[in-house]
């Protein structure tokens, strides 16, 4: 994580381990924007101090833990998933938002069509886009 004159210093990332982000060739992986977007503002919020990082990664971890434990047959890891529902437990337990309402705003930007947000830019690029993918959660 960068860090400025004006900025704390970010959280240290695992690098191994259940909470570690997916990486190719050490860079920081995102299928979907809305992924790079929770990153962010799980990133930013614990250096604004509404959490600590590290409570932030116990969910995180919890969360990853759960989906092995109970996960329907055939349902692909996506670990990004697992990250904003810790986001969501975080806020929650931080008092910044209510469960209802993450609930709510949760279930508001899910009734979008997957790709909303990231059509029409006009470029070739890779990074998760395909005819066939599942709706993102945001």
């Amino acid at each position: 994580m960068s860090t400025g004159p004006d900025r704390p210093p970010g959280p240290a990332l695992d690098v191994e381990g259940p909470g570690a982000p997916p990486r190719a060739n050490g860079e920081l992986l995102f299928a979907e924007p809305w992924e790079s977007r929770a990153f962010a503002m799980a990133v930013t919020l614990a250096q604004t101090g509404l959490f600590t990082w590290d409570e932030f990664r116990d969910d995180l971890v919890a969360r990853i833990a759960a989906w092995e434990a109970h996960h329907p047959d055939g349902e692909p890891f996506r670990y990004y998933r697992c990250w904003l529902a810790a986001l969501e437990d975080r806020v929650v337990a931080a008092g910044a938002l209510d469960a209802v309402t993450v609930d709510e705003r949760s279930a508001h930007l899910a009734e979008r069509p997957a790709g909303h947000d990231h059509g029409g830019h006009g470029h070739g690029h890779g990074h998760g886009h395909s005819s066939g993918s599942t709706p993102s959660p945001n």
